[in-house]
C-alpha cells in the first residue's frame, strides 16, 4: 500500500476557509471525466446503487461477503515494485509522478484483485502545498530542515495550494477509470497530530519529546498548527474525493503514542474537525480512521464521527466489536505475520476474524501494513479466501441462534 511516511508513508492565524473551495455549487457538481469514447465515469459525493462492495460495507449496507484490501498492499514485498524502484530509486519521484503512482497503485490490483485500490502516496506528500518543505533520506527517512517550534515558524504556513498536488488528483482520476466499478479507489491523509509530529520534531522520532513538551510549554502555538493542518487536510480530502476517491482513510499513525487523555485533547478534536468539514461537503463518502496501537482509544475514536475504525492486531476483533457496538464499521485485523504462516493457518485466521466481526460493517484487512519479505502467494491466498467467504453460509448456524446476525 501507500507508505505512511517511510516508518510505516488571512495568512495562518485564524484562517478558517480555503479560497480554493469557495461557497458555491461547484462542490456539489458532478465532474465528468472521459476515459475513452466508449467508457465514462462520474465523480460525485453521493451514494449510488452501483457503488463498490467496500463502499457499501463501510456505509453499513448489506453485502454478501467481507470486502478486503491491505494496508501497504503496494510496495517492497512485490517483485514488480522492487524492479521499478531500481529504475526510479527516489521515493518522492515514485510517489509524486502520475504515471509511476498509477503503475504502482495498480500492481496489486493486477496481481490479486483486492476490493480496494489505494493510491500510492505518503502522508507527508501535501506538506509543500501549504508551506512545509521536506526531504527523504535513505537512512533518516523524512527530514524537515525548518521545524516549526515558534510563532515565527508559523508564518511559513499558508492555505493549501491544490494545484501543487495535481499529480494526486490526476492519479485518482486514472485509477477510477482503470478499476471501473470493480473496486473502491481509496485516498488517504495523515491526521493533524501525526503530521505535526514530523513538522515539530523535524522528522521521525521514537520519543516525541519535543512535541509532547510543546503541549505544556507552548499550547497556543501547537493549537494554531493543528488547526491549520485540520483545515488544509480537510480541503485535501475533498480534493481527493472530487478527483475520484470512493473512500478516505485517516492515518493517525502516532496517535497511539499519546496517553488516552492527551489524545482526547490533542488529536481527537482536529480529526473530528476534518470529519465534520468533509461530511458537510461529501456526506456519502465513508471515512476510516486507523491508529497504530489503538487498544486504549477505541471508545474515544468512535466519537470522531468516522464511519469505520481500523483495529490493529493487538485488539481481539470480538472484543473490539463488543466495545464499539454494531453501529459503526470495523476494519482489520489479521496480524501481518500470519502471511508468513502455512496457508491453511492463514485461512483459518481470516475466517476467525470475519466471524468475530460479524456480517455487517466489516472490511477485512491486516492489523497493520504488509511486511517486507511477505510471500506474494500468501497475499494472493488472503484475497482468494476473502472472495470465497459467504455470510449466508458462514453465519448459517449463528443466525439460527441470534437473528440479529443475519446480513
Amino acid at each position: 500500500m501507500a507508505s505512511t511516511s517511510i516508518n510505516t508513508f488571512t495568512g495562518f492565524v485564524g484562517w478558517k476557509s480555503s479560497s480554493l473551495f469557495p461557497h458555491s455549487n461547484a462542490l456539489n457538481a458532478t465532474l465528468s471525466l472521459p476515459f475513452n469514447p466508449k467508457r465514462h465515469f462520474s465523480v460525485t459525493c453521493s451514494a449510488s446503487s452501483s457503488d463498490p462492495l467496500l463502499v457499501k460495507a463501510a456505509r453499513g449496507e448489506p453485502v454478501s461477503r467481507p470486502p478486503a484490501w491491505m494496508m501497504r498492499q503496494a510496495g517492497r514485498y512485490m517483485a514488480v515494485y522492487r524492479k521499478l524502484a531500481e529504475k526510479y530509486p527516489s521515493f518522492r519521484e515514485r510517489s509524486e509522478t502520475t504515471d509511476l503512482i498509477v503503475e504502482i497503485s495498480l500492481q496489486p490490483w493486477n496481481a490479486f484483485r483486492p476490493d480496494g485500490v489505494i493510491i500510492f502516496s505518503d502522508i507527508l506528500t501535501p506538506l509543500p502545498a501549504f508551506g512545509v518543505e521536506f526531504d527523504i533520506e535513505d537512512v533518516r527517512g523524512p527530514v524537515i530542515q525548518s521545524p516549526i517550534r515558534s510563532e515565527e515558524g508559523l508564518k511559513a504556513l499558508h492555505p493549501i495550494d491544490l494545484e501543487k498536488l495535481s499529480f494526486v488528483g490526476d492519479s485518482l482520476k486514472i485509477l477510477r477509470r482503470e478499476v471501473g466499478g470493480d473496486a473502491a479507489v481509496l485516498g488517504f491523509v495523515g491526521a493533524p497530530w501525526t503530521i505535526a509530529t514530523y513538522i515539530v520534531e523535524g522528522g521521525t522520532t521514537r520519543t516525541y519529546t519535543t512535541i509532547k513538551s510543546m503541549c505544556h510549554t507552548a499550547p497556543h502555538l501547537l493549537r494554531t498548527l493543528l488547526s491549520h493542518l485540520a483545515q488544509a487536510i480537510a480541503d485535501y480530502v475533498v480534493f481527493q474525493v472530487e478527483s475520484g476517491a470512493h473512500c478516505i482513510q485517516i492515518f493517525d499513525s502516532w496517535g497511539g503514542q499519546l496517553p488516552p487523555d492527551m489524545w482526547e485533547r490533542w488529536s481527537k478534536p482536529y480529526i473530528k474537525e476534518i470529519v465534520d468539514l468533509v461530511k458537510k461537503r461529501c456526506p456519502e463518502t465513508p471515512i476510516v480512521l486507523y491508529i497504530n496501537g489503538n487498544g486504549g482509544l477505541l471508545e474515544r475514536m468512535k466519537d470522531t464521527g468516522v464511519d469505520v475504525i481500523g483495529l490493529d492486531w493487538t485488539v481481539d476483533m470480538a472484543d473490539g466489536r463488543r466495545r464499539l457496538g454494531s453501529g459503526i464499521g470495523v476494519q482489520g485485523n489479521v496480524d501481518p505475520a500470519y502471511l508468513f504462516s502455512p496457508l491453511p493457518a492463514l485461512a483459518e485466521e481470516i475466517q476467525r476474524v470475519v466471524r468475530c466481526a460479524g456480517p455487517r460493517r466489516h472490511i477485512l484487512n491486516l492489523g497493520h501494513g504488509v511486511l517486507v519479505g511477505t510471500p506474494e502467494e500468501a497475499v494472493a491466498h488472503f484475497f482468494e479466501v476473502a472472495r470465497s467467504l459467504k455470510f449466508d453460509t458462514l453465519f448459517q448456524n449463528k443466525s439460527a441462534e441470534d437473528p440479529r446476525l443475519v446480513a
